[in-house]
């Protein structure tokens, strides 16, 4: 047996004498040749030559510079030398295998060959077992990879992201294998294909909650907001199980203890099994601690304000509950109520204050809270950046925080506000970034970045009886009146020095035609906020000429039978016949007579008008007191109307030719933090409208149409949690006259969208969704229209994108509102009431785009087959009333 070992190891050591091994690379050694090399016994070469073989797609001089080795180089074979060069070309991630061979040996003289394996590229992933637009999610995902070396960790990070995309819609079961497809004629590309397996959604079966005491279980489980376990008719709170949302739960969970006083409270353990093949039972076990209260709240490190005024500030006392959520906030979280805002906007912008728990006795907690109260800073410069279209003194002039103040938070806050609601920047990307200087000063910078904020309306819509009508408008919210000589600036217009100027056009053919220009100058002078404004208007209407054209043609009946008539529409239907004249009926001379006294009727009728001409010139300035919210605005317009005979004998408007003459005043406080989407702030706004007491100084009242009118309008916004925002509403008019008569001018039409379409005979238009247009109580075309009416809105709102491209949010509503003829009918709460839903799109070339969907509940026409309901309104930009 000893002499069977003996003979088996000379032969091995002879092999090793006369072979040629792979001299380093990755797997096994492979012999080449007979060569005179031996790993027992190394030796030093010099470096004759170096091949490279293998390589493809890269370039082989390169490979020999990255591994190190060159022509000349004295090395030991095998040493550390050849290792060393694998693992250099193995650490570019590009190569499969490397291995070096010596290729021929003369003396001391060695020639060598670098074998390179080379890894493709991944050129795309081809999925299977999903959907199209799942593969076109998937693909979107993993984009990132493309283009990359293939390796296991590549393979491995796009299989971690696709679960994780499954994961997180509940798919935990899922199964996934990646496949390498190398396709010869792409070169050194490769294709992965990945086979998914689904396998269906796990839900959640059963919670289980151990250690639970204090509090309601069913309070604790409406805290695991997407942690849910299946239950009958479950349908907005799936059950899925999804381990990422289960972790945020049980932070919320956390949360929601500490807030009720529990600052004890954790979460032992928690478990997640399987129950079934798609079912998994969650256990949470947990410690609720005491439930601690404040007791001794003390003060250390405050000099210019006294323990009397923080502690009134802080409101807090002794007995309420420990919530260190609340504490936080009542120190840091409130701009302007908090205690850091005493400190802050009063130049000490390094204050800084530290609670600390000094005592735990029972259930009980002793607060120290220490200030360190620094030095007042002082505002060195103010920097602004981003504002790539507008003007550096259109927003400087927005800015409250001025060089030479006193550092202050709420300036700082308020300018970011202001910035938000002049409307020419992203309300989401305006920051203020402090910067202390060394010398006690303090830089603000504002990052700014501009949006769209020019809108073009063009839209048609079909307004019943009226027709198409069909409007084309542009608003220009930047524009400079100064650039227009410079058409260097025209891009399509100047902009950039925050003037508007607005242009529109509305028309049905020649039944009704509007024009309308305005130019506004929000800084007349340049050196205070007093606004300036000139509008101009024209309108045109034929209202008849609507009923032929769009109602008439009917089958009606004359005054003396049946007969095929094609004459006017009325308002509300199809049209009638003409009032004589039929088939069948003898012809006289009287009517002869009759057809030519219709003719004449229908061609008086066709060129029944109400046109006007309006000119206005409005004035504006912000008031500091009350407060800094506060606005005023005054103008002054004339209106001149031409009204003829006919229309004034169907609908009581004055015949001929009459001047409206008005003086129009608004008070108007506003505190609402982002036009688009406010979150939070109000709005109220009362405006009184009055014309000269003509009548009283003996004018003739025909020509001279007099009135006043009182409107009142309010808004408030309250956050409620999270993104979800509470919105009321309350609207009031009020038209009366200084005699006996009220005017039929200026009177109130209320329903629909509250979109003007066609005609107005200077009416207000007032929206109620779930009605028709213009459908409340006096309202619409042929009617009286109101002198007093009322609404009350309430709305739910949440935002789905906060994109300045394209915000769009949801709401839910409830609104009631009434119109009434005459005071003695008014009674504020005799309501038409509706709810619904709806949504809103804000884009910055259209503006406000909404549509809801109302339900009616009472019936303002009980005679019409709809009771005047209509379930979808449409409505563009921003609706006041």
């Amino acid at each position: 047996m000893k002499k069977h070992i003996l003979l088996l190891g000379f032969l091995l050591i002879s092999v090793l004498a006369s072979a040629q091994f792979r001299l380093g690379g990755v797997g096994r050694p492979r012999v080449v040749e007979q060569t005179e090399l031996s790993y027992a016994d190394p030796k030093e070469y010099e470096i004759a030559d170096i091949t490279v073989s293998g390589s493809k797609f890269y370039d082989g001089n390169s490979m020999i510079t990255i591994s190190g080795l060159r022509v000349g180089d004295k090395v030991k074979i095998p040493g550390d030398a050849v290792t060393s060069a694998v693992r250099k070309l193995m650490e570019q991630g590009i190569l499969e295998d490397v291995e070096i061979t010596a290729s021929k040996i003369e003396g001391e003289k060695i020639w060598l060959n670098v074998g390179l394996r080379e890894r493709p590229r991944l050129y795309k992933l081809a999925f299977t077992g999903i959907r199209k637009g799942e593969m076109e999610t998937l693909n979107d995902k993993v984009k990132i990879y493309k283009g990359k070396i293939i390796t296991e960790t590549l393979k491995k990070n796009i299989e971690l992201v696709i679960r994780r995309h499954y994961e997180e819609k509940g798919y935990m079961n899922i199964s996934i294998k990646p496949v390498q497809k190398t396709d010869s004629a792409r070169g050194n590309n490769a294709t992965l294909k990945v086979d998914i397996v689904k396998n269906g959604k796990v839900k959640i079966k059963q919670i289980i909650i151990e250690g639970r005491e204090e509090l309601k279980e069913s309070l604790v489980r409406r805290k695991l907001k997407n942690t849910k376990q299946m239950r009958f008719g479950r349908i907005f709170n799936p059950s899925k199980f999804i381990p990422k949302k289960f972790e945020e739960d049980k932070g919320k969970l956390l949360e929601f203890y500490n807030k009720k006083g529990y600052r004890d409270f954790t979460v032992i353990r928690d478990s997640v099994y399987k129950s079934g093949e798609n079912t998994v039972n969650v256990v949470l076990k947990i410690d609720e601690g005491k439930k601690y209260y404040f007791r001794n709240i003390r003060w250390e490190g405050n000099y210019i304000y006294p323990d009397s005024i923080l502690t009134e500030v802080l409101g807090l006392k002794k007995g309420d509950i420990y919530d260190t959520e609340d504490l936080d906030k009542r120190l840091n979280g409130k701009p302007g109520e908090d205690v850091s805002s005493v400190y802050m906007d009063n130049g000490y912008l390094f204050y800084n204050c530290e609670p600390v728990e000094t005592a735990i006795v029972g259930d009980s907690i002793d607060l120290t809270l220490r200030i360190s109260e620094g030095k007042q800073a002082t505002i060195n410069r103010v920097i602004v950046n981003g504002n790539t279209k507008t003007s550096d003194h259109v927003v400087l002039r927005e800015i409250r925080t001025l060089p030479g103040q006193k550092f202050s938070k709420s300036l700082i806050i308020r300018t970011v506000r202001e910035l938000s609601t002049i409307g020419y920047f992203n309300p989401e990307k305006i920051t203020p970034n402090p910067i202390p200087k060394a010398d006690g000063t303090v830089d603000i910078e504002y990052n700014v970045e501009e949006k769209p904020s020019d809108q073009i309306e063009l839209s048609g819509g079909w307004g019943g009886y009226i027709g198409f009508v069909g409007t084309l408008g542009v608003v220009f919210n930047n524009f400079s009146a100064r650039n227009i000589p410079n058409l260097s600036t025209w891009k399509p217009l100047p902009a950039g020095d925050g003037q508007k100027l607005a242009i529109r056009f509305q028309a049905t053919g020649a039944s009704f035609q509007n024009y309308s220009l305005t130019f506004t100058e929000p800084w007349l002078g340049g050196k205070k906020p007093n606004s300036f404004s000139i509008s101009i208007a024209r309108n045109i209407s034929y209202p008849f000429r609507y009923r032929n054209a769009f109602a008439g043609g009917g089958f009606g009946g004359g005054a003396f039978g049946g007969g095929l008539g094609g004459g006017f529409g009325n308002p509300y239907g199809g049209g009638y016949g003409y009032p004589y004249g039929g088939v069948g009926l003898p012809v006289t001379p009287q009517d002869s007579i009759d057809v030519v006294n219709n003719a004449a009727q229908e061609e008086a009728q066709q060129n029944a008008h109400f046109n006007s001409t309006t000119v206005s010139f409005s004035l504006g300035k912000r008031l500091k007191r009350p407060d800094d919210y506060f606005s005023m605005s005054n103008s002054l317009s004339f209106q001149f109307i031409d009204v003829s005979k006919e229309l004034s004998a169907s609908y009581g408007y004055p015949s001929g030719s009459s001047t409206l003459v008005t003086f129009v005043t608004n008070f108007a406080r506003n505190s609402i933090d982002n036009p688009t989407f406010p979150r939070m702030g109000s709005s109220f706004s009362l405006t009184g409208s009055l014309t000269p007491p003509f009548s009283l100084l003996g004018l003739k009242k025909s020509s001279f149409i007099e009135y006043h009118k009182w409107m009142f309008d309010a808004s408030w916004f309250t956050p409620l949690a999270g993104k979800l925002i509470f919105h009321t509403r309350a609207h009031m008019g009020f038209l009366g006259s200084y005699g006996k008569d009220i005017t039929t001018f200026e009177r109130f039409d209320l329903g629909g969208s509250g979109m003007v379409q066609g005609y107005t005979f200077n009416r207000d238009i007032i929206g109620l969704r779930g009605y028709k247009d213009r459908n409340i109580g006096p309202s619409g075309f042929g009617n009286s229209g109101g002198v007093v009416y009322n609404k009350f809105v309430m709305e739910m709102r949440y935002p789905v994108s906060l994109n300045p491209s394209a915000t769009i949010f949801l709401l839910g509503f409830a609104e009631g509102g009434n119109n009434w003829s005459n005071y003695a009918e008014y009674n504020p709460f005799k309501l038409y009431k509706s709810a619904g839903v709806g949504a809103r799109i804000f884009m910055p070339a259209f503006g406000m785009i909404g549509i809801d969907y109302g339900i009616g509940f009472d019936k303002p026409r009980p005679g019409e087959s709809d009771f005047g309901r209509q379930a979808f309104t449409f409505s563009i930009g921003q609706q006041l009333r």
